[in-house]
Order: structure tokens, then sequence, then C-alpha cells
């Protein structure tokens, strides 16, 4: 079964991050993203550009999109990575989710996701 994990974030907390501490965070994520790769649970591993870049597009009634600014939700979180996985079990999909490094100090959502019409991934 196919899940989605997301990490949630904003611009403030990146930018309370001491510069040095960086390279640290991004080897810690790119050897969780190698060993489920190479176990074939991780299917794609995305980080977000921040939430100004963000754009949200409507259908008007005269069928012309318009477009504003984003996200969605005016929130001081938003959601700044997510996880394609597909696991054998939920609980297997729980397991890799707490072995996030970021697991250790922010949230990790995990959805399952029920419905997938654009063919395998």
């Amino acid at each position: 079964m196919k899940y989605l994990l997301m990490v949630y974030g904003n611009q403030e907390k990146w930018d309370s991050c001491p510069a040095e501490e960086w390279p640290g965070i991004v080897a810690r994520q790119e050897a969780f993203n190698a060993r489920y790769r190479g176990t074939g649970e991780l299917l794609g591993a995305y980080g977000l550009a921040d939430a100004a870049a963000a754009r949200l597009v409507r259908r008007g009634g005269d069928g012309a999109p318009a477009v504003t600014d984003g996200p969605y939700l005016e929130t001081k979180e938003y959601m700044a990575s997510f996880y394609l996985l597909d696991c054998e079990s939920e609980e297997r999909a729980l397991e890799i989710a707490a072995d996030m490094p970021l697991a250790g100090t922010d949230p990790v959502e995990v959805w399952p996701i029920l419905h997938e019409s654009a063919g395998d991934v």
C-alpha cells in the first residue's frame, strides 16, 4: 500500500537554524532517503519551495483560470516536504516515518493513499 509522509515547517524556522548545521541535517536526510530507496519502499522525496512561491488556481465562471498567491490555508506552518512510500503495512509506514531524522523535532503526518488514477509510480 502507498503512504504519503508530510513534514511541515516555515521560513522563520529554517532561517533560525545555524548555517553550519545545514550540511549535517541534509546528510542525515539523504542517508534516510538512500536507506529506504534501497529497500524499494521510498518511491520519491520532494522538498517544496517557500510558501511565498505557492499559487492557487481556480476556474472562473467563464472557464478562464484565475491565479492568486497561495497557499490555500493561511497558517504559520505549511507543508515543506513530502515522501511517497510503498510499504507492506501501515505499521511499516509508521516505522519509516519515526526513522525520519526530522521526526525527532517535528511531527511527520502519515496518510494512506486510497486511490491511484495516474497509473503505477
